[in-house]
């Protein structure tokens, strides 16, 4: 284990006794039936994917726990780790996403005019080994060419052109401002003009470094941190369509979707862990860090929007993003639709965070 890791105690764990383990329980069995086909990958805090997947094998042998057994059940199989925060916080941080539910067509024309992009062949993701030395080691996407691997383009490129008539318009959105929350998302449920529905999950990224529009306006409207919401971001986008793409280009990094068929309607979208997310259960983390699977047990030091208290929570490590930089850098999966949202993008909260790490006897 890191040093980022502290070990601690159950009872140092603010509100544990109070959480609805059972809930914790199915969310964790969610990925639990993945890590029994296939391990995910250990990552950088040490937390063992072949340990974690042996007890997601104990946890399918209990379908119907109760919530105290169930809250046994993690006791037994796992100890707390304290997450250190970061080198900018002096407490962990915890920020809130969803799946929003949009208008889109899968056809172009006036109504629908802006794009979301399926993976380019030639993007791949590509190794610490395969990267060019005169590359920046944070990419972990590049274009793969017969010479080699090399930069794909920017934000700004995409938007004057560079892929365009190579048929890799997946759907079109009625305006910049949407896809813009659906590429910061990750994901969305789209309400077609020919009333169907279709969900897009991401695929890819362009590998360059991501660049926070939010803290960018932060510093622009001299405001702090707290006042800059999504509904304000998304205002000041409609008030200055002018200076939209010159804005939307500061940032670098862009995102790359697929449709996701055969999925249940009431099934949340598919998370980079590869299953559906939970609503109020399912986090995402820093993937170079956590193991996708971990408990993290998440405890608020206000209470979220709408509530009365601290929020204090045992998620499962279902997701990652760009933005999630840390050990004790959690984001919340609030659900899909415009409530969702709504509260999601209120949620910045200092936090304590640990993970649940398996017992070293798990495997004996």
């Amino acid at each position: 284990m890191t040093a980022q890791l502290q070990p601690i105690v159950f009872d140092d764990l603010s509100g544990w006794d109070d959480d609805d383990h059972r809930t914790a329980f199915d969310a964790f069995c969610v990925s639990a039936r993945k890590m029994v086909e296939a391990p995910y990958k250990t990552r950088g805090l040490g937390v063992d994917a072949e340990a974690l997947a042996e007890i997601a094998s104990k946890a399918l042998q209990h379908p119907d726990i109760g919530s105290r057994e169930a809250k046994t059940f993690f006791e037994t199989h796992f100890r707390p780790h304290r997450l250190a925060p970061g080198p900018i916080r002096d407490t962990g941080f915890l920020t809130g996403y969803w799946e929003p539910e949009m208008e889109a067509s899968r056809t172009q024309s006036a109504a629908f005019p802006v794009p979301l992009y399926s993976k380019p062949p030639e993007l791949v993701e590509i190794s610490d080994a395969e990267r060019p030395a005169t590359m920046d080691s944070s990419f972990r996407y590049a274009r793969k060419t017969d010479e080699g691997f090399e930069e794909f383009f920017t934000r700004g490129d995409i938007q004057n052109g560079a892929i365009d008539g190579r048929d890799l318009e997946l759907v079109w959105m009625s305006n910049k401002e949407d896809a813009f929350f659906v590429h910061i998302q990750g994901s969305a449920r789209l309400v077609l003009e020919d009333g169907g529905t279709m969900r897009v999950t991401y695929a890819a990224k362009s590998g360059h470094p991501y660049t926070s529009l939010g803290k960018v306006l932060i510093e622009r409207l001299g405001v702090t941190q707290a006042e800059m919401t999504s509904d304000v971001l998304r205002e000041w986008m409609e008030a200055h369509p002018d200076e939209l793409d010159d804005f939307l280009a500061l940032n670098d990094s862009y995102i790359f979707f697929k449709e996701v068929t055969g999925l249940d309607p009431d099934a949340g979208p598919v998370a980079a862990a590869k299953v559906s997310l939970v609503p109020g259960r399912s986090l995402a983390v820093d993937r170079t860090l956590h193991t996708f699977g971990s408990p993290v047990w998440i405890a608020t030091h206000q209470p979220l929007p709408g509530d009365d208290k601290p929020f204090r929570r045992l998620m499962i490590a279902h997701d990652t993003g760009s933005a999630i930089v840390n050990a004790a850098r959690g984001d919340i999966f609030m659900g899909t639709g415009d409530e969702a949202g709504l509260i999601a993008g209120k949620i910045q909260h200092s936090a304590d965070m640990a993970v649940l790490v398996p017992r070293g006897d798990v495997l004996s």
